[in-house]
């Protein structure tokens, strides 16, 4: 053994008694020693094993039953899959350098379907254990919660877990072993890089937009410097570093984890370093020369062996080849000798010699010593906020922190203080509801009984049955006596046993409901149990309530303001894993649980005393909700309580939504196939209680247009003769379009509307794949510009959008003007009139009219752009019909994506502009006109077709004109419409508008090349080069193409990264382990839309397309395949053959 063995006296000894609710709720009150934090990793990196050693270390659990009884993981599907599913808080009592500490623990999950309960659990945290596997290094979840950890202003330490598998799998040298380490810290540390290089460089292009350069910066040859702001920049502290002692190396389920700072104090003793030149060196290339006895520089160029590897992992390796492997008793007795420790006889001669290990490593490093001592010294304290995260997180909806009403900003203070007496304003963030069984809560639990209560029971049960006795003797005689009465009293017995039996069923009720607990955090003030507070829904704008607020307003008024309510607090809980504990009050900088808020909050909320108190800034959820299903109750009669189990799912779940399409379906909307199932389960046996039925799941598709392909199926070059066949069919089926509708060669499509009155004319593009991809990124810029342009619109007072938005819109506008490039796209940027659908999404609406000079769509990085152009009539009709038609396709009624809409001609007839006019000019002539038009009307019902046109559209343009000045005056023309519309075939002008541009859409996109679009995940599959076949043949299968494969060096790990379409990956995750007898199991995560190749309408035309195809062309088309797959689900024509008679072929040689 190593020289590590003989230091028995600098044993670190662990003092950590069994913590009991008094200590606890005496800790919460010292707000400097309080630890909120929250272990997030990939899935299978040892989370919720080393939350089990931290919980064992307070008594909790055994230190035996660490890492198998997964204490956090507390639902039984949890336990059955092995994978963590939502995030749970614990709270450890933790003592070090004669100070105790509080550490609010949260297990958060590492599946990527569960994504959104990390994003809930970094949001109350201060700070958090990053755990990474040695061997499978970082992994794309590990990235995604170092992401989220990032966005949230929170403080990372590092874990690297699972160190044994190098000794016990991979069988590596302690000098191999340590190259893997160091190799895993950098690519930490890379990520970590990588995403303070864009926050510095986003910091530094701030405060260029505060200085405006020259005009003619780029002409003077000026060469700009990206990287300028980096070197000045300390970002030492970022990065993990064991000297720094923000790095544990350990193994969670061998119970055992140091930092080099525990060896540093061993060794300098012993050797006569001095200890911080020890711990500047111990990690690093340095080795120890025997001769001089002196630290070198250069282990590596010299051969010599590391300081870390002589000093710290040989005598780890020596303790697992004398227990583990060669099991040499004399050894482990000299080992267990040296260090003083005190191993049981039932641990020394257990047949698994790993108990054995455990039992020496849990006494000799301690991994909850390590973890939690960092987390002490090296995560803040809710005392050291930041200035930064209070902004981030009160600054809601792109708002600028100085726009926020002055009251709001003085409330930063609060924050930052971070008092707790009454001065104080309450401030509590509830971060998700979760349900709870009514058993769990402590007011049903049965408490164990006191002496005094033992005794006092035991009196009344002696009085109770001496009165029994007492009766009995009365009766016999009395029943001597009058046998009548005795019948009587018989029949009194049958009501109250009735009345039993209703309350133990009304008992038994209450027992199987499920109570909602709130997860939030208290971030100024003290929480008390009937305290009344506001409560704060995501969308209150403090802004807009401030006029409506009377003066020294509090919860107890009565106020009427849109997303504001106010609720008492019923309940206070201490949060403990799957289990509760009651208390009164709750200060400042604890997790804490809620109840009974159901009613008030549904998913998240912010709680204050203050009505001045910004909501806070939204959720970071990293899954996106992509998989469908639909959801009926098994027996029609029960749908009530399905509805009712869905409200309740969506209360208890942050990532799924719950809607009921236009078909009157209910439909569950979740991150993923794991994620769906639980949902389904939790539907079925806690929320609805009944038997339901899923649909398969519903996958959704986008529709898109291409330029004209320029070779065949068969990759033919396309000749005339196709183009004279096309042209020549499209004449063939002009039948089925409507009177007056035209198109060219080039794709321009022109139609009337209903009524003759107005012609449009558009034309389809198809949009470069990167601006496609821009205007999915940037969904949030478009929102705010949109919400921006209908103030200014509308005349409401406009708020001002802050400076790191407005910075965000002009690079997004640069980068669109930089991909929309060529004679076709000339000033395209420009002339945008909405994007689409639901006016944020991927498609553009182009105003192509020369003599239309429309407001600008970018008018809030321009001010003086404001007062330019005007909205020409019935502007909101064309913008609807976009929407219409980009929301629903023409091949299968789904969105639209990558497509331009140009309007190219929109000419409205005389008469309508005339009318439009006089009603500017003059409304009460208008009105006058309008009644006698319905005189002539009744009068004359032959002339009714030349009158009708013009009498409506004036009447729709009445009321267009109108609703856009006040809702009162909008509906009073709404009520003058309806009473003519009768009279009238076509409805309203606006609404033949809207209809007709839908149409024209439609026709404009028919008449180019269209495609269907798939979601596509990207998957990534950890596995062994045995079964790499089998992983390839099952993602063939199902259409999966691969990217990328490579082996992690030093192991026999291959990592496949490939991309597979959503509609085929259900069942994958189950075959992809069945097939490789569990060896490799894949992480699906959204990643992109990506055009399917095929034509859905595809048929053979050319010879050599018959020739490889057959007539028939029987091989499938997976385009047409979805297509109709959609289609019959929506109810929609699927052309297909059903063959309605048919015998079946009988050969001669059956027949015989």
């Amino acid at each position: 053994p190593g020289p590590g063995w003989s230091l028995a006296a600098t044993r670190i000894e662990v003092k950590m008694g069994h913590t009991n609710l008094a200590n606890i709720v005496d800790l919460q009150k010292n707000t400097a020693n309080i630890r909120n934090i929250c272990i997030v990793a990939h899935v299978d990196h040892g989370k919720t094993t080393l939350a089990d050693s931290l919980i064992a270390s307070n008594g909790i659990i055994s230190h035996r039953l660490a890492g198998k009884l997964r204490y956090m993981d507390s639902r039984e599907d949890e336990q059955i899959r092995g994978i963590t599913m939502k995030s749970s808080s614990i709270s450890l009592h933790f003592n070090t350098d004669n100070q105790e500490y509080l550490i609010n623990m949260i297990d958060s999950p590492g599946h990527v379907d569960f994504a959104s309960e990390v994003s809930t659990a970094v949001r109350v945290c201060d700070g958090a254990v990053v755990v990474v596997d040695v061997v499978e290094g970082v992994c794309p979840q590990t990235q995604a919660v170092l992401r989220q950890a990032w966005l949230e202003n929170i403080r990372p330490v590092l874990v690297i877990n699972k160190i044994d598998r190098l000794i016990i799998e991979l069988k590596l040298t302690p000098l191999e072993a340590y190259i893997q380490l160091q190799k895993i810290l950098e690519q930490v540390n890379a990520v970590t890089g990588s995403l303070f290089t864009s926050k510095v460089l986003e910091s530094r292009a701030e405060m260029d937009v505060t200085r405006e350069p020259t005009s003619d910066w780029k002409t003077s040859g000026q060469i700009y410097d990206w990287s300028a702001g980096l070197e000045e920049t300390d970002d030492s502290h970022l990065y993990f570093a064991p000297e720094q002692g923000n790095v544990v190396f350990g193994s969670a389920i061998d119970g055992w984890g140091f930092r080099i700072g525990q060896f540093v104090q061993m060794y300098s003793e012993k050797m006569g370093i001095n200890s911080e030149v020890l711990l500047k060196t111990l990690w690093g290339d340095y080795y120890l020369n025997a001769k001089s006895k002196k630290i070198m520089k250069g282990a590596q160029s010299k051969g010599k062996k590391p300081l870390f590897v002589q000093l710290v992992l040989e005598n780890i390796w020596s303790l697992y080849e004398a227990v583990v492997v060669r099991r040499d008793k004399e050894k482990i007795n000299k080992i267990v000798n040296s260090l003083g420790l005190s191993i049981l006889p039932r641990d020394s001669r257990h047949a698994d010699p790993r108990v054995h290990l455990n039992a020496i490593c849990t006494q000799w490093l301690p991994i909850s010593q390590a973890v939690l001592a960092m987390v002490c010294n090296k995560l803040p304290s809710p005392l050291d906020i930041t200035e930064e995260r209070v902004e981030k997180l009160m600054c809601v909806r792109s708002r600028r922190f100085d726009s926020l009403p002055v009251q709001t900003q003085a409330l930063k203070q609060a924050f930052l203080e971070c008092k707790s007496d009454g001065t104080a304003p309450v401030i509590v963030f509830i971060c998700k509801m979760f349900a709870v069984d009514s058993k769990g809560i402590p007011q049903n639990k049965p408490r164990p009984l006191t002496q005094e209560e033992i005794a006092q029971r035991r009196d009344q049960a002696r009085k109770r049955l001496a009165d029994k006795l007492a009766n009995q003797g009365k009766q016999m005689g009395e029943n001597s006596e009058n046998p009548a009465a005795n019948a009587s009293t018989r029949g009194d017995q049958v009501p109250s046993q009735m009345e039993q039996a209703a309350m133990n069923a009304s008992q038994q009720e209450s027992e199987q409901k499920d109570h909602f607990i709130a997860f939030a955090r208290v971030y100024s003030g003290t929480v008390r149990r009937g305290q009344k507070l506001f409560v704060l829904s995501p969308k209150y704008n403090p802004s807009e309530a401030l006029a409506k607020l009377p003066e020294n307003c509090s919860p107890d008024d009565d106020l009427l303001i849109p997303h504001l309510s106010s609720c008492t607090v019923q309940e206070l809980y201490l949060l403990m894993g799957k289990e509760l504990e009651d208390v009164q009050e709750v200060p400042v900088g604890n997790v804490l649980g809620i109840g009974g808020l159901e009613d008030h909050v549904l998913k998240s909320a912010t709680l204050s005393t203050s009505p001045l108190c910004p909501p806070f800034t939204p959720l970071n959820l990293e899954a996106t909700p992509i998989v469908r299903v639909a959801v009926e109750p098994k027996h029609p009669s029960e749908m009530p309580q399905l509805v009712r189990g869905m409200k309740l799912l969506n209360q208890a779940d942050p990532c799924v939504e719950v809607l009921v399409q236009e078909t009157g379906e209910h439909v569950l909307i979740t991150a993923g196939e794991v994620h769906l199932q639980r949902c389904l389960d939790d539907l079925r046996e806690r929320f609805a209680k009944i038997e339901i039925s899923s649909s398969e799941p519903i996958v959704p598709f986008r529709e898109t247009i291409i330029r004209p392909p320029k070779v065949d199926m068969v990759n033919e070059d396309i000749g005339t003769q196709q183009k004279v066949a096309v042209i020549h069919l499209k004449k063939e089926d002009q039948s089925k379009y409507p009177e007056g509708f035209g198109v060219d060669s080039d794709g321009l499509v022109t139609l009337n509307t209903p009524n003759k009155l107005a012609v449009i004319s558009v034309r389809a593009l198809p949009l470069p794949e990167v601006v496609t991809q821009l205007l999915e990124e940037n969904c949030d810029l478009i929102r705010a510009m949109e919400h921006f342009n209908l103030s200014v619109k509308e005349g409401r007072e406009v708020q001002e959008i802050n400076s790191t938005t407005l910075e965000a819109i002009k690079i997004f506008k640069q980068k669109l003007e930089e991909n929309l490039v060529g004679r076709k796209w000339r000033n395209a940027v420009n002339q945008i009139s909405s994007f689409g659908p639901r006016r944020y999404g991927p498609n553009i609406l182009l105003n192509g009219l020369k003599d239309y000079e429309r407001p600008s769509m970018w008018q809030c990085l321009d001010k003086s752009s404001r007062d330019l152009g005007a909205y020409r009539d019935f502007d909101n009709s064309i913008v609807s019909g976009f929407q219409l038609a980009a929301l629903s396709g023409p091949i299968c009624e789904e969105p639209l994506m990558g497509v331009c809409f140009i309007l190219e001609k929109w000419d409205m007839s005389y008469k309508v502009q005339q009318f439009v006019q006089t009603h500017h000019h003059s409304p009460t002539e208008g009105q006058t006109s309008k009644t006698e038009v319905c005189q002539e009307i009744t009068s004359k019902e032959n002339s009714l077709s030349n009158l009708n046109p013009m009498l409506e559209s004036s009447e729709a343009q009445h009321g267009q004109i109108e609703s856009n000045e006040t809702p009162a005056k909008s509906s009073e023309a709404g009520q003058c419409n309806s009473g003519v519309a009768v009279t009238d075939c076509y409805g309203p002008f606006s609404g033949q508008l809207i209809a007709t541009m839908k149409e024209v859409c439609r026709f404009a996109f028919q008449a180019k090349p269209q495609r269907l679009m798939a979601a596509m995940y990207t998957c990534e599959i950890m596995t062994t080069a045995e079964v790499l076949g089998r992983v390839y043949a099952v993602l063939s299968k199902r259409a999966g193409r691969v990217l990328q494969e490579e082996m992690k060096e030093g192991t026999e790990m291959f990592i496949i990264k490939a991309v597979l379409p959503v509609a085929e990956s259900f069942g994958f995750a189950d075959e992809i382990r069945k097939r490789t007898s569990g060896q490799a199991s894949p992480q699906l995560v959204f990643s992109h839309w990506e055009v399917i190749p095929s034509d859905p309408d595809w048929v053979p035309t050319t010879e050599e397309e018959y020739l490889h195809f057959g007539e028939k062309a029987d091989s499938v088309n997976q385009a047409h395949k979805y297509v109709n797959t959609v289609r019959k689900r929506k109810g929609l024509y699927v052309e297909e053959k059903i063959v309605e008679h048919a015998e079946k072929q009988r050969t001669l040689s059956k027949n015989k």
